[in-house]
């Protein structure tokens, strides 16, 4: 891909949609390996940090570890290994700052169309100012979207009967008001997911009761808030070298403990329930609240620090209550058993919608692409977009470090480009009937609700969403740029193919 001086700030090489750890991630590579690259930061919101801006429920923290949910050029310094969303989002906005990156931010500035245009071979992105609502349109020769796979506008509630009787406040966690005070109040927490582990010790100190009402358990174990060897080595190593060590420690820590859960479910369920059994009081019907029936890692596991879910069902200020919703009373909750739970505040730690993109809808040359029936290449493009790129990070280990290794592979793609003399690259399918499964691999209710809008991966490389950190070191971090799937063409070949199977490649 050849570098333009543009007379405008509004053209680019690179268009990034997201300003959160992705986003500001993949711009901080772009600085570091391709200096030459014009490129923008778009955020539809009023300020920086994503996901650990906009939640703002008591003790919001992250699951992972932040030695690998750091960035492998900034280390993390702190000593609680996991951190809270302010921490987070200090190191996010040091990164930006240091790298300049949020010289290259541009906020309320939400992306609503984006076309693909072959005789000219840039895209053309439509953008409405969320703060004026004047629209906008920028122009890139490559589109990257990190703007994550949920709704930041909305999260997800099921329909509860009688829920407008009920005469006390129902909250869900990716709306809440920052004037809420719950001191001595009864609180039912609906859901049993991170959300849920983490608001229910967390609020335990001050509400009178937190139960934790969920319909089906969920696999919890306790981490340490703070890295011992980290901490250790902190102290001894130059921090750099500390950090790569304390890194690579931690990945393949993680990467073991799923591969054991894959292998030996059963072993792994008993070791789970067993280190579970220990840390609640004598009695506790374990098999209840705290035995899923699936396997461990068919959905993600919930990590809760020091044990602090634990800690407050152990002193009495915390319960778990495992049964379905009836319905909603003026008091409370009715459940199908028939038990009645008081409260005054309800919290409905149900989950997110999926939204692919960020919402944004993608044309080719006039024709809307169907993306349910596009196929991811490499985990990070999609078959027959041209110049269109993704992060997705992984499900079962931290976020960033798929992240961190797709911005490598995507800089090392424009290289390439450069290199090659060519402007349009576009992944196709080896054939039209190529077997396809769904794109993420994971039992979640969020993940299943929104199957049939999301793009699909193949049976195999270079068509599959890799979980695995090693086998993407591989791929992106050493693996070669071209491959036969992959197509590069000059700007004059693509206005020459502009014709050509456009139906088919739009996916309509």
């Amino acid at each position: 891909m050849t570098v333009h001086a543009f007379p405008s700030a509004e053209r680019v090489d690179v268009l990034i949609v997201g300003a959160g750890l992705s986003g500001i991630g993949l711009a901080c590579y772009l600085q570091k390996e391709r200096p030459g690259s014009t490129y923008l930061v778009l955020e539809g919101r009023g300020t920086t940090g994503g996901t650990w801006d906009l939640f703002r429920y008591p003790g919001i923290r992250s699951d992972s570890d932040l030695n690998t949910f750091g960035y492998e050029f900034k280390p993390w310094v702190h000593e609680k290994a996991i951190a809270g969303a302010d921490a987070i989002l200090s190191y996010l906005r040091q990164a930006a700052a240091e790298n300049h990156v949020d010289r290259q931010i541009r906020l309320h500035h939400k992306v609503i169309h984006a076309s693909w245009s072959s005789e000219d071979a840039h895209w053309t992105v439509d953008v409405e100012r969320t703060d004026t609502g004047e629209r906008k349109t920028f122009t890139a020769r490559w589109l990257f979207s990190a703007a994550g796979y949920y709704r930041y506008d909305q999260g997800y509630t099921p329909q509860f009967d009688g829920i407008e009787r009920f005469q006390g406040r129902v909250i869900h966690p990716q709306h809440w008001p920052e004037s809420l005070d719950y001191t001595g109040k009864r609180v039912v927490v609906i859901g049993s997911g991170a959300t849920a582990v983490t608001l229910v010790p967390s609020m335990a100190d001050k509400a009178s009761h937190v139960t934790m009402l969920q319909r089906t358990p969920t696999y919890v174990m306790s981490l340490p808030s703070e890295d011992v060897i980290a901490n250790a080595l902190g102290k001894v190593l130059p921090r750099k070298w500390a950090y790569a060590v304390t890194r690579r420690k931690n990945i393949a820590l993680a990467r073991g403990i799923w591969r054991f859960c894959q292998r030996r479910p059963k072993t792994a369920r008993r070791l789970i329930r067993y280190l579970n059994k220990r840390q609640l009081p004598k009695g506790y019907p374990v098999d209840t609240h705290f035995n899923p029936p699936y396997s461990p890692w068919d959905q993600r596991l919930c990590a809760v620090p020091d044990g602090d879910l634990f800690k407050a069902i152990r002193e009495g200020k915390a319960s778990v209550v495992t049964d379905r919703i009836r319905a909603f009373s003026e008091g409370g909750i009715v459940l199908e058993s028939g038990h009645e739970l008081s409260a005054d505040i309800v919290v409905t730690a149900t989950g997110l919608n999926l939204q692919v993109f960020g919402g944004i809808g993608l044309s080719i040359d006039g024709l809307p692409v169907d993306l349910s029936s596009k196929v991811a290449f490499k985990g990070m493009m999609l078959d027959g977009v041209p110049n269109f790129a993704f992060a997705i990070g992984y499900t079962n280990s931290s976020w960033t470090l798929k992240v961190g290794l797709v911005s490598e592979h995507f800089c090392r793609l424009l290289t390439h480009m450069d290199r090659t003399c060519v402007d349009v690259c576009i992944p196709e399918l080896p054939s039209r009937d190529m077997p396809t499964r769904p794109l993420m691999n994971f039992g979640a209710g969020y993940v299943q609700r929104a199957m049939k809008d999301l793009p699909r991966q193949g049976l195999g490389a270079p068509w599959v969403i890799s979980m695995d950190y090693y086998e993407d070191v591989d791929v992106l971090r050493h693996g070669p740029i071209e491959h036969p799937c992959l197509q590069f063409w000059r700007a004059s070949d693509a206005s020459v193919q502009r014709g050509v199977e456009v139906r088919r490649v739009a996916g309509v």
